[in-house]
Parts: C-alpha cells; sequence; structure tokens
C-alpha cells in the first residue's frame, strides 16, 4: 500500500513509522511550531533512505540559519532521490537544494514549475510565500500581488479547510490591501488549527495593517503563552505587540514585551527576526522621541554582527545600517552601503541602489540632519517594498522619512504622507501627529 503525505502525494519510503514521523515533522515545520526536527529526524531514523526526510530536515536547518548543517543533508537527500525517488520527488528536492544553497531566482522559477505540476506539494508551494520567502527577497516591487496571484491559481486544490494554505492566502491577501479578507481567511486558520504560529502571525499582520492594534495585543496575550519559547517566532509575535503598545503611546508596555521576548538574551527566533525586530523596535522608540534604555542598542549590535557581517542581503543591510547608525558608528554604515551600491552597479543586489540609499539615510537621520534625511528617502520611498519583508517591517523606512519631514518643517509634505498612511491603516500614532500638524 503506498504511503502518502499529508495532502495526498506519495512517499517514497517502506516505513509506516518514516511517513507517519515525517507528516508531522512537515506539520510542525510549516505551523513553525516546535519538535519539526525530532520529528523528522525520528523519520530518518525510521528509514535512513527516505530523501524527503533528509530535505525537510535541511529547510529546518536552513530556517535557523545553521547552512553548513543544512547543505549536508540536502546532499544526502539529492544524492538518495537520484536512486530511489519519483519525478516529483526528485523536483521536491532539487528546489529545496537550489534554495538551500542560495541559488534563489532559480529556486523561485524551479518552484514556480513545480507548483503547476503538483500544487498540493505544499513543503515547494511555501517557499515563495511569505515576508521571507522567495518572492519577497526577489528584489520584485509587486511581489505582494505575486503571491496573491500564486495562492489564488492554486486555491482550487486545497479547499476551504487546509489549516496551512488558508494561513498563507489570508497573509497574501492581507499585505497587498484586502485587510479584512484577509483576516477572515487568516482567523478560519487560526481556527482550524490553534497550534499554528504561522497562522497566529498572519492574522497579526491582519489586524495591523487594518489599524486594529487592540486586536492583535488581546490575540497574542492570549496565544502566546501556549507557544513556547524554542518556537521560531515566538519573540516576532510578541514583537507585533510591543509595536502595538508602542503605537497607542504605552511605552512601558511596550518596553516590558521587548524586555520579556524580543531582545537577544530573551529570544531563541531566527536570526533575521532577531535583527529585525529588534533594530527596528528601538529605531522606532527612539523616533518617536523616546528614550531607549541604556544597554539596549549595544546588545542588539553585538548580537547583529555576529549574524550578518557582510553586506549583499537587502532587508538585513538595512537593519544593519539601523544599528550601526543609532550607536555612532559611521564608518559601518558607509563601508556598508558602498559595498550595497558596488553590488548594485554589477546588477548583483537584486532589491537595486534602495538598498544603498536607505542605509546613508538612515545615518543622515540618526546624526540629526533630518532635511538631508528626507532628500535621500523621498525619491526612493516607492521602491523600499523591494527590499522584502512585510509592510510592517519595512514601516520603519517610513516612519523616519515622515518623522524627518516633520521635523526638518516640510509640514505640507508631513500632512500629505499622514492622509495616505491614516487612509490605508488608521492608527492612534498617526492620528495625533496629523492633530499636531493641523493646529
Amino acid at each position: 500500500m503506498a504511503r502518502l503525505d499529508r495532502r495526498g502525494l506519495p512517499l517514497s519510503t517502506t516505513s509506516d513509522l518514516a511517513a507517519e514521523r515525517y507528516r508531522d515533522g512537515v506539520d510542525l515545520l510549516l505551523s513553525a511550531w516546535p519538535g519539526a526536527a525530532e520529528a523528522l529526524e525520528g523519520a530518518v531514523a525510521a528509514d535512513p533512505d527516505f530523501a524527503l526526510a533528509h530535505a525537510a530536515r535541511a529547510r529546518v536547518h536552513a530556517i535557523r540559519a545553521e547552512m553548513a548543517e543544512a547543505r549536508a543533508r540536502i546532499a544526502a537527500a539529492s544524492e538518495i532521490v537520484a536512486r530511489r525517488g519519483t519525478e516529483r520527488e526528485r523536483s521536491h528536492v532539487e528546489v529545496l537544494s537550489l534554495a538551500v544553497n542560495g541559488q534563489s531566482a532559480r529556486a523561485l522559477e524551479r518552484a514556480l514549475a513545480h507548483a503547476d505540476a503538483w500544487p498540493r506539494d505544499a513543503l515547494v508551494l511555501s517557499l515563495p510565500l511569505g515576508a521571507f520567502g522567495l518572492f519577497a527577497f526577489s528584489g520584485m516591487a509587486d511581489h505582494d500581488q505575486a503571491r496573491v496571484d500564486l495562492c489564488e491559481r492554486h486555491a482550487r486544490h486545497f479547499g476551504a479547510d487546509d489549516w496551512w494554505f488558508l494561513t498563507y492566502l489570508g497573509w497574501s491577501h492581507a499585505e497587498n490591501g484586502a485587510v479584512e479578507h484577509g483576516r477572515a481567511l487568516a482567523q478560519r486558520a487560526v481556527d482550524l488549527r490553534r497550534e499554528n504560529a504561522n497562522g497566529v502571525h498572519a492574522l497579526s499582520h491582519a489586524m495591523f495593517e487594518g489599524g486594529a492594534g487592540d486586536d492583535a495585543e488581546e490575540l497574542i496575550a492570549g496565544w502566546l503563552p501556549g507557544y513556547d519559547r524554542s518556537g521560531p517566532l515566538h519573540g516576532h509575535i510578541a514583537w507585533h505587540s510591543a509595536l502595538a503598545a508602542l503605537e497607542r503611546g504605552d511605552t512601558g508596555r511596550a518596553l516590558a514585551v521587548y524586555a520579556e521576548h524580543v531582545q537577544p538574551s530573551a529570544s531563541a527566533g531566527m536570526p533575521i527576526n532577531v535583527v529585525s525586530d529588534t533594530s527596528s523596535f528601538l529605531w522606532r522608540l527612539q523616533a518617536y522621541g523616546h528614550a531607549v534604555p541604556a544597554g539596549l542598542w549595544e546588545e542588539a549590535a553585538g548580537y547583529a554582527a555576529e549574524a550578518f557581517p557582510n553586506a549583499g542581503f537587502a532587508f538585513a543591510d538595512v537593519h544593519m545600517a539601523l544599528l550601526a547608525a543609532a550607536t555612532g558608528d559611521r564608518e559601518a554604515v558607509e563601508e556598508r552601503a558602498a559595498a550595497l551600491t558596488a553590488l548594485a552597479e554589477k546588477g548583483l543586489l537584486a532589491a537595486g541602489p534602495v538598498v544603498p540609499a536607505v542605509c546613508r539615510a538612515m545615518l543622515l537621520f540618526a546624526e540629526g540632519d533630518h532635511a538631508g534625511c528626507a532628500r535621500v528617502l523621498e525619491p526612493v520611498a516607492a521602491d523600499v517594498v523591494r527590499v522584502g519583508g512585510s509592510g510592517a517591517q519595512r514601516e520603519v523606512v517610513e516612519d523616519t522619512l515622515l518623522v524627518s519631514l516633520m521635523r526638518s518643517g516640510e509640514a505640507a509634505k508631513a500632512r500629505a504622507l499622514l492622509d495616505r498612511r491614516l487612509h490605508r491603516r488608521p492608527s492612534p500614532r498617526d492620528t495625533n501627529w496629523h492633530n499636531l500638524l493641523a493646529a
């Protein structure tokens, strides 16, 4: 009897136990829940020649930025699948191998082709999706729309009760502007599987984009205690709560959440989340006129220096610039911006010249040259989407432009920007700023 994955696709394993552990491991991986690595190791132990279990284990390693281990496991999967795998499994492993080995453009191309042939292969379909997926980090300006298009193209293959697909369908729509529709889909995903950190994350984003910060705080406060701190999104989901508190002016609450869940010493999250969450939260805190407690900038910068020492990963580069600028390391910002400019000129930086421009603007802001910051940011503001991540994460750049406009006396431009933001996403902070400018 054929052994099948959770969505009915055949598995090349002779072990019922290996198939069971694999199904469990992929569920945990797709829900960002603790235990995926252990379940997949169980699948490999039950059948050492189970290529897809090795490949999924490589994916877990890659998510955790354990790249040497990821490359070793995907190499094992590639060797095995070449001698005992189906056409789908060989394609599956190939896509994951390209992603693990940093060939993102080819991985995206192959993932899309694979999804057309085997749309219910969720692990491969997941790769282009999300804030850190292949679409988001492709340098595309329309990656939000691309995710919606991909999900809608394959929606008929999943139906109304697939918690994983609903999670990413909801997230994609909310990020692309259909906020209430996206929120309803994400809520359905969480209702179907509460132990789904990606679902709660998607729902938090939809609430943020809809200006429902109070709802997000309530959701996270009720759900986060049941999510172990080892979960990859524990600190990041808490970051959403800290942002909501900061937005409504409760700085004490925001800092308490940061201290308990978000700062590097408290978080076991993925390095990219730890660096982006810490730097963007502290930057917002300071930009909004609040004091950053002693030592927090230095702790975040010390962690980041080890995580992303080299330029070339646009999303990380922007946040590394925040940290260096805030800690007065002008040389580090200038060196990173120069390296990024060289990469962009050679066509080796997918997001293009917007990345070094943002880095230089952040330095100007930190040094108090708000007019200069605005001059650099205004022409590239529409291209910031190309650095990837989510709208909530990229908003730190728009916040910097807005504060720069206000502080440099550009009231008319600041009001126009606030009008657009309030139309898109009402927030108590923006409302207060708008009222001050109108007074």
